[in-house]
Parts: structure tokens; sequence; C-alpha cells
């Protein structure tokens, strides 16, 4: 399991896979309660990342979406977004987090 989690991530997955198990279900379930397409669930786990403050959510998120064939443009966007509610320290950091992720491809 851990082979695909980067990091602590997949530390965790090994050292407590009940709970990661359970962690993975919870993430499901919310993703299928609504109507969001998953290209729209990503772009808002992207943001909701940038918000936290949180450089390794941002990371994989990042990652991720460029998996589904999400554009850098679009992730971009999403950061540039966070410039109003946010300020532009919180935004600018958080394009630097999407575009770390576009260097190391």
């Amino acid at each position: 399991m851990s082979a695909s989690l980067p990091g602590a991530a997949g530390d965790l997955a090994t050292e407590h896979p009940d709970v990661w198990k359970a962690y993975a279900a919870l993430g499901k379930a919310c993703a299928e309660a609504g109507t969001m397409t998953e290209r729209e669930r990503r772009l808002v786990k992207l943001a909701l990342a940038i918000g936290a403050g949180s450089e390794g959510a941002v990371h994989s998120h990042s990652r991720r979406a460029r998996a589904q064939g999400i554009d850098e443009a679009a992730l971009v966007q999403v950061a540039l977004l966070a410039i109003g509610p946010l300020g532009l320290p919180r935004a600018v950091a958080a394009k630097t987090w999407i575009e770390d992720e576009d260097a190391k491809r």
C-alpha cells in the first residue's frame, strides 16, 4: 500500500493499515456525497490545501491533478484566486508549491 504513497502518508499506511483503510473509505464517501465532478473535487481540494497553508497537501493535490489531466493553468488559477481571501503572500507561496511539482516532471 505504501509503495504508491510518498513520505509520511506511506509510512502511516504501512504502520497502521487499518487506520489508513478507514481514512481512505471516509475520503471516498465524502467524494461520492455530492454532485461535483472528479476535476471539480480535485481543484477544491487544492484550494483547501492552499487555504490551510499545507505545502505537502498542495504538492500532493497538484501531482494528482496533473495525473488526472488537469492543466497547469487551472492549478495556477486556483493559487491566484487565493489572493483575495488569503492574501498575496499565501497565494504566491501556493503558486511556488504548485510549480515545485511541475519542475519535478
